[in-house]
């Protein structure tokens, strides 16, 4: 059933035990090991190094005076704009970055009038990734007499990489980058045998993970940028920048996991609910996705701890509580009344309401002392909403009838937990934080809904096949099958990533040029997202390889 966040990160769910409520007092299943759980104390560095400690150093001088001076040499430009974004190291140079941009876009408003394909795609990513808004119209010169793209352009490599790369921040209604995608995904595919391993492996790379919906700060360390920009000088600056910044994350990052597993273990919910997971890494995952910016340290340690709440209280939902149990647990988050839950919840529900109703207020606290707001009946509104999310999918999967598909997936954004995570983002960074804001993220506005479609999707894409053999769980698959009796799960699984697809473009279109919030929730958003695939490449024996592999090398690997 269930939260769709929870299902990403942890393939094992919890022993299920029968749903009796006087086996809360007595539930005590054998531990199940676990390899997300935080015991590396001894590992982690002792000092907080801060971002500003790389400001004053050599190389990171040598690239700002190199970018100031490239001139007229805009292609020069752009590729060093690349390179950093795909170190990771680009934050380092915000200003530069933003003042070589907005020269581009106002010198070329008028007609971008470069017919270099590679030049074309780059220029067009670049500064519609800034918020500049580029009409798609700069790519009908690669076309030919029938309005196709030309076949001759599948000798420039780098211009199919990077038409490619610019057809990934297309929104409703550009049908030409819809076109773009597909010509430059078969012209890669086809040319892979024919390259060599390192160009090989990043047109895969590329294909796989294409940079806008991809994480840098999982991949920058791995990056294969050789072959397109090692013959340039600043390169080299470049990547002694990037590896210095590397360590002086990976210390920072190693002292917010020493923080979370203080707070954790003192909280002793764990103990409490010996039936929940135990994994503050893999929540923690989430925080470091979506708050990529250093100087956002705080904020990534007090947001682990709703998650690890929305974790707990699925599990609640998932495999403990009767509908009975569960409609009181519901009750209790609507009226916010410590007192009357304590007298009226089972006592493994109490403890889980204690700590939810705590937390709140405690962080309701610390962003009124920050931003001079309040955000208690927010807050309270979307816990309230998520439980009664969870309330629904409960009563659907225990009668064992599945809604329509329509019913399922708006109910499916709310239960995907999403919200909660973006709505205590939103406050925790007080940027934006105005009446009529509030107002909008109540109404689980595209910013929020998109992301949360496409986390819902994925994971019923991924998970749907495993679900429906025990019989608990739904997918929205199945639900699209219940709906059309005629549709094969191919055909379901199509338009499932054509909804995937179009939730991008709608959240491409908030956090490139709509929004009304600022840049730094609508990057949160757009990081959420792209943290969804990472989750889903589950091997044969249901782990995450690949996620293992990169969590150890972001943290631990020197």
């Amino acid at each position: 059933m269930a939260l769709h966040l929870k299902l990403c990160l942890s393939p094992l769910k919890p022993q299920i035990v029968p749903t009796n409520p006087q086996l809360s007092q007595t539930f005590n299943s054998p531990p199940i090991p676990n390899k997300w759980n935080i015991n590396v104390e001894e590992q982690m560095c002792s000092a907080l190094i801060k971002p500003r400690d790389l400001s004053s150093k050599y190389h990171t001088k040598v690239v700002k005076h190199e970018l100031r001076s490239v001139g007229e040499n805009s292609l020069k430009g752009l590729c060093m704009i690349d390179a950093m974004q795909r170190l990771n190291i680009d934050y380092h140079f915000q200003q530069e970055i933003e003042t070589f941009l907005t020269t581009q876009y106002v010198t070329n408003s008028s007609a971008w009038k470069h017919d270099d394909l590679h030049e074309t795609s780059l220029h067009f990513r670049l500064l519609r990734q800034q918020g500049h808004f580029q009409s798609p119209e700069v790519f009908n010169k690669f076309k030919n007499k029938e309005e196709k793209f030309n076949p001759k352009l599948s000798e420039n490599i780098n211009g199919m990489i990077n038409l490619f790369e610019a057809s990934q921040l297309s929104i409703a209604g550009e049908d030409i980058l819809d076109e773009a995608e597909e010509f430059s995904m078969k012209i890669l595919k086809e040319k892979l045998v024919h390259l060599n391993n390192h160009e090989a492996m990043f047109v895969r790379r590329t294909l796989e993970n294409p940079f806008h919906k991809n994480l840098t700060i999982f991949t920058a360390r791995n990056n294969c940028l050789g072959h397109l920009y090692g013959t340039n000088t600043w390169f080299d600056s470049l990547k002694e920048v990037a590896k210095l910044d590397f360590s002086l994350l990976q210390c920072l990052h190693q002292r917010e996991i020493v923080q979370i597993s203080k707070w954790w273990r003192e909280l002793g919910l764990n103990n409490e609910l010996p039936y929940a997971r135990n994994q503050p890494l893999k929540w923690y995952m989430w925080s470091l996705a979506c708050l990529t910016d250093p100087n956002l340290s705080e904020e990534r340690v007090e947001l682990t701890k709703p998650i690890s709440l929305i974790y707990i209280i699925d599990d609640i939902f998932d495999i403990y509580g009767t509908i009975e149990e569960l409609t009181l647990f519901t009750e209790a988050v609507s009226r916010w009344d410590i007192n009357t839950a304590m007298e009226q919840l089972p006592d493994y529900m109490k403890t889980c309401f204690r700590v939810l109703y705590d937390l709140t207020n405690e962080i309701s606290f610390k962003v009124y002392q920050r931003h001079g707001w309040d955000p208690i009946d927010s807050l309270k509104m979307t816990w309230e909403s998520l439980c009664k999310a969870f309330l629904v999918e409960a009563k659907w999967f225990g009668s064992g009838k599945l809604p329509s598909a329509e019913e399922y997936l708006k109910n499916g954004i709310i239960s995907s937990g999403v919200h909660i995570l973006l709505v205590h983002i939103f406050f925790l960074l007080g940027k934006g934080l105005t009446k009529e804001n509030v107002e909008r993220i109540h109404k689980i506005p595209p910013i929020i809904s998109s992301p949360a479609t496409i986390l819902r999707l994925w994971d019923d894409l991924g998970n749907a096949e495993d679900e429906n053999q025990d019989g608990n769980d739904g997918s929205y698959v199945s639900c699209l099958i219940m709906d059309h009796p005629d549709y094969c799960t191919k055909r379901a699984r199509d338009d499932v990533m054509n909804k995937i697809s179009d939730a991008w473009k709608n959240l491409n279109q908030e956090c490139l040029f709509d929004s009304h919030f600022h840049k730094t929730f609508t990057k949160a958003s757009l990081n959420l997202a792209r943290m969804v695939p990472l989750m889903y490449s589950y091997d044969d024996n249901n782990s995450l390889p690949g996620l293992e592999g990169l969590l150890h090398s972001l943290l631990f690997e020197k």
